[in-house]
């Protein structure tokens, strides 16, 4: 059988609706990323809730989701695609509108943490076999402009993800989980009527759990250790374990790569040249993203000292600048090769971040000195993102749709992770004068510049294979 034949069960509404399969799915992975964002911002209220819990154990709140998700993506992204991708879906947005509900009446913080990994769990089957689904599920005329569209409903969730955590902590910080309920049910019936299933028929042995199992510990033990480092601090016995530990897991699996008939991941894909470079510029710009996004709200709620409302209102304007340059950025690719858009996109991303340094001050502005440069992020988001992981999953084939998904997406997560990690070693305590806050902060502006054009550079390398191809018909 061919390496890219699958089955596709066809409802008779789905070809009459494609838009709505889009909708859809776009809206689940929406729901998920922005559940992240609420929660950061409803930190300090969820805090109040639970006395006499320290900033630590309240930190588990965010890192135990971020560790679990960078963990599971991968091998629930290749399990959807060797079983069914639908059904890993709806399993997926089940588990995570569910546990969603759990984490509104948790009776303590630490069951909130545990409702958070359901959470994280849920998430991490739902947004592969999303973008796997819109691989397979839409015609080929349609798959790039829906990537692009399913890209940018992450940076649409934070854009209105400090909003909606912000009116809905006027009420309870339950409402924060609560609100994905009807989001949740709603996408669970309309995919399970609209949306046609599809697995990778190819494959007929039985997946290497084992190296999957391993390949979770690796990347769970990289995340832990990047979000716990600073506390730990970098060079303690439990951080050096924790990245022995990743190491030691990701040659155990690049072995198990090299010689098992059916790997956790295939090594094909590692031989799409667009998916190489197009994941190296994603590791790299999430790190730089992860970082940026972090930093405007601590500087914001620490330096100008806005409320967690007024914050949520002064992010918006840059996020919602995305969906505009991410149309802006599609009809350039009409004339232009996505690596160039991509990476005038990050240089403008570290154009935006140098001026935020520049403007720093021990009275800050927001008007003059944090707006603008954030507007022209939000501009550089808008052309790099969508259009470097629409690159990403084009050449790939269908039978690896929500593998390679999972993999950029896994190199999405731990960017954030390594970003806010890297910024928060950088900051330091955030103790002492304002002239010592304001350096700090400069100093973490220029690394994530550096990162913004070290990413501009590695997206020059993504070049689909359509492209190279008439390349070398001309030469």
């Amino acid at each position: 059988m061919p390496p890219d034949t699958l089955t596709t069960q066809t409802s008779p509404s789905r070809r009459e609706h494609p838009t709505a399969i889009v909708v859809v799915l776009c809206a689940a992975a929406f729901m998920a990323m922005l559940d992240v964002f609420v929660v950061n911002v409803a930190f300090t209220s969820i805090g109040r809730s639970f006395p006499g819990s320290s900033l630590p154990d309240l930190s588990w709140m965010l890192n135990a989701y971020a560790i679990v998700y960078a963990a599971l993506l991968i091998p629930a992204g290749r399990l959807a695609d060797r079983h069914s991708r639908k059904k890993g879906f709806l399993v997926g947005l089940a588990l995570f509108t569910l546990a969603s509900v759990a984490c509104a009446f948790a009776p303590s913080l630490w069951w909130l943490v545990a409702f958070r990994v359901l959470q994280a769990a849920g998430a991490a089957v739902l947004t592969p076999t999303s973008l796997g689904l819109l691989l397979t599920a839409l015609p080929p005329e349609r798959r790039a402009g829906a990537v692009k569209v399913w890209a940018t409903t992450s940076s649409l969730a934070a854009a209105l993800g400090p909003v909606a955590g912000g009116v809905l902590l006027q009420v309870s910080w339950h409402w924060i989980f609560l609100i994905n309920l009807p989001v949740g049910l709603l996408a669970f019936l309309a995919a399970q009527r609209l949306v046609p299933d599809s697995r990778d028929e190819s494959v007929v042995r039985t997946l290497d759990l084992t190296g999957a199992a391993i390949l979770a510990l690796a990347i769970g033990a990289a995340a832990l250790g990047l979000v716990k480092g600073s506390e730990w601090d970098w060079t303690s016995a439990r951080t050096l374990t924790a990245f022995g530990v990743a190491i030691l897991g990701i040659a155990v699996i690049a072995a198990r790569i090299a010689r098992r008939p059916d790997p956790v991941i295939d090594p094909a894909l590692f031989r799409v040249r667009t998916f190489v470079w197009a994941n190296v510029t994603v590791l790299v710009f999430c790190t730089a993203f992860g970082a940026l996004f972090f930093s405007v709200v601590l500087w914001l709620e620490s330096a100008v000292g806005f409320s967690e409302i007024r914050t949520g209102l002064a992010i918006a304007p840059g996020p919602l600048m995305v969906p505009i340059f991410a149309a802006v950025g599609q009809r350039m690719l009409r004339r232009v090769p996505v690596g160039r858009v991509v990476a005038l996109g990050n240089l403008l991303l570290c154009a935006g971040t140098l001026m935020l340094a520049a403007g720093a001050s021990t009275d800050p502005r927001y008007l003059t000195q944090i707006l603008p440069g954030w507007i022209i992020i939000g501009i550089g988001i808008g052309l790099a993102l969508p259009s470097m992981i629409g690159a990403a999953t084009k050449d790939l084939p269908k039978t690896q749709a929500a593998t390679g998904s999972a993999v950029v997406n896994t190199c999405r997560q731990l960017g954030y992770v390594l970003g806010v990690a890297i910024l928060i070693a950088v900051l330091g305590s955030l103790d002492g004068p304002a002239d010592h806050i304001r350096t700090a902060f400069q100093h973490g502006w220029w690394l994530i510049a550096l990162a913004g054009a070290i990413s501009a550079a590695t997206a020059l390398g993504i070049t689909p294979a359509r492209a190279t191809a008439g390349s070398d018909r001309r030469h």
